[in-house]
């Protein structure tokens, strides 16, 4: 996918967006947000990928499971994640059930009304799990679709949410703060400081003394399929640990509340 696709949720279909965004803050004392790549260690992504937040939302508003793909397509949606605390993790080992379905028991076995758990009995399993601390972020959100915008902000604005939100796994909740709706006002190309983290501009980041710069490549767009869902494209993120703006050269931003962020 090219960098246009992904910083300008307009371009793929030509859906309207609408000029302006919901903004709100996630944070919570715990985050896991599993890096796709297979290891002991189930390490994290430090920036909340793209799709998360789609799921996020998604569970706030009570939407089905691998039923909200197409309302945060690239030509549908458009966030930007600044983080605004400092990144850092910590691996902690955890002993857990397996949440197999052959390992699930359901009870009662009849009725609309049944929950399902591992079975107590059986042996732990134990995993590193590297887990962020204290993980914090702000979330400007576009979101094509009127009802979902309305229905969302109806949500934020009453601090209620029909599932739990969390930072990755349910155990881990989020704090969901909102911060109101602003104007999204498109800036010229330029050498600008970046708030958010910098999507697809990987090159164009300037390094400077004392300040940390990591990348990441995470998942941004899912489909439905038979299978369930599946991850149709990747974004690469930059981003300080420390949660400073990044000076960027040569890029397009969109100015939001007096930031300056780039969405994807």
């Amino acid at each position: 996918m090219s960098r246009a696709s992904l910083d300008d949720g307009t371009d793929d279909a030509g859906a309207a967006l609408p000029e302006t965004c919901l903004s709100f803050e996630l944070r919570g004392e715990w985050g896991h947000f599993r890096r796709v790549e297979g290891n002991i260690v189930k390490q994290t992504y430090r920036i909340i990928p793209r799709t998360t937040v789609a799921g996020l939302v998604a569970a706030m508003l009570g939407l089905e499971r691998d039923s909200y793909y197409e309302a945060f397509g690239p030509s549908a949606s458009a966030v930007a994640v600044e983080p605004i605390e400092e990144l850092r993790a910590m691996n902690v080992p955890q002993n857990t059930l397996s949440t197999a379905k052959e390992h699930m028991t359901t009870m009662p076995s009849r009725g609309h009304a049944r929950i399902s758990m591992p079975d107590p009995t059986e042996l732990r399993q134990q995993h590193n799990y590297e887990l962020l601390v204290d993980p914090a972020y702000r979330i400007d959100l576009r979101l094509a679709d009127d009802h979902l915008r309305e229905r969302l902000r109806a949500r934020l604005e009453d601090g209620t949410s029909y599932y739990s939100p969390s930072l990755g796994l349910s155990e881990h909740l989020a704090e969901v703060t909102y911060l109101g709706e602003f104007d999204v006002t498109p800036k010229a190309r330029e050498t600008t400081r970046v708030d958010s983290a910098v999507v697809e501009a990987v090159d164009s980041v300037e390094l400077e003394p004392d300040t940390e710069v990591n990348v990441e490549r995470s998942p941004a767009f899912m489909t439905a399929d038979e299978g369930g869902r599946t991850t149709r494209a990747f974004q690469s993120l930059a981003y300080a640990t420390g949660a400073e703006p990044l000076r960027v050269h040569d890029i397009e931003t969109r100015e939001v509340d007096g930031r300056r962020v780039m969405f994807s």
